[in-house]
């Protein structure tokens, strides 16, 4: 128990620093840096603790950056400025770059390779695609879903 507190922690606070360096990176103003590290350190130790749990990473990654979102959404409020400040820099600690990273190795594998051992990296190839997809359709979701179902307090007329 006491080991998984740490890995949160840890997990947490490399987290707050790539979201902040994502942040300063996207011109945020410097009072949001704040909310911003706050958002990718809530969403990725979500994500963590979920995968510790037995979670696949595509779900894990869609619950935490739907925290992401739901964080982005109230301080935005509390601080009046857009929602996308807080969740884009935050979301971004959770793009997939080792998968993506196989998928592209697994492809220059296949082209060569011989046909008689190109189906395995052309497998591996693919299932590390299609991970890549999802988790970066699980992101998307997570951060527009809590917008797009709570955000508009009045009709559009």
């Amino acid at each position: 128990m006491i080991d998984l507190i740490g890995l949160l922690l840890q997990d947490a606070f490399w987290s707050a620093l790539a979201a902040t360096g994502f942040a300063v990176l996207f011109n945020v103003p410097k009072e949001a840096l704040l909310g911003c590290a706050l958002g990718g350190a809530v969403g990725h130790a979500t994500r963590t603790l979920l995968m510790n749990f037995g979670l696949d990473i595509e779900l894990a990654t869609l619950i935490g950056s739907t925290v992401i979102g739901v964080l982005g959404m109230w301080l935005a409020q509390r601080w009046k400025m857009p929602t996308m400040i807080f969740t884009v820099s935050a979301a971004v600690t959770m793009v997939p770059g080792t998968f993506a990273y196989r998928t592209m190795i697994g492809i220059l594998e296949v082209s060569i390779s011989d046909p008689t051992t190109g189906s395995t990296a052309l497998v591996e190839a693919s299932i590390n695609a299609i991970k890549t997809g999802l988790i970066l359709g699980s992101i998307a979701v997570g951060i527009a879903a809590p917008t797009l179902l709570l955000g508009r307090h009045k009709p559009v007329v």
